[in-house]
């Protein structure tokens, strides 16, 4: 009993690790700023967990880009200016949601491809029909592979 709970205990330690947040060392000193900043990285995608914000990512880059916004925002750039630099650096894909332009129509537009498809698909499988009756070679076979598996059990 003894060890059981100390597995128990030992799993909830390492638990608390999982849902640790990572702290940035320095924040910026005037509020306002940094409450912008904070807003900003709710928009910028963490390159490496790529479905979370830098704001929520613990991963290096994320960290590394939450001080590049900072910086930049306490250099008294705008959130644009600042969503335009990351932009420029790493592409439209930085950011959560990517602006519709030429160049990101098949990405906002591939769900609906993708629907599309399923509906093909699933239209095609309706009109075919049920399949074919076995022919008597084939019910011969597969009367053989049951009473196998009978035999078996």
């Amino acid at each position: 009993m003894s060890r059981f709970i100390a597995i128990l205990i030992a799993m909830m330690m390492l638990a608390g690790a999982a849902f640790a947040v990572a702290v940035d060392e320095k924040p910026l000193d005037d509020p306002a700023k940094e409450a912008m900043a904070r807003e900003l990285m709710k928009d910028i995608r963490c390159l490496v967990c790529q479905n979370q914000s830098i704001e929520d990512s613990n991963a290096d880059l994320a960290r590394d880009l939450r001080q590049i916004v900072r910086e930049r925002i306490a250099m008294g750039d705008s959130p644009d200016n600042v969503r335009a630099y990351l932009v420029d650096r790493y592409g439209d894909w930085v950011l959560l949601e990517p602006p519709v332009k030429p160049q990101t129509y098949l990405l906002w537009a591939s769900p609906f491809l993708f629907l599309a498809l399923v509906v093909i698909a699933v239209a095609r499988r309706r009109k075919a029909g049920p399949p074919p009756p076995l022919s008597a070679e084939e019910e011969a076979e597969l009367r053989r592979i049951m009473a196998d598996e009978e035999a078996r059990e």
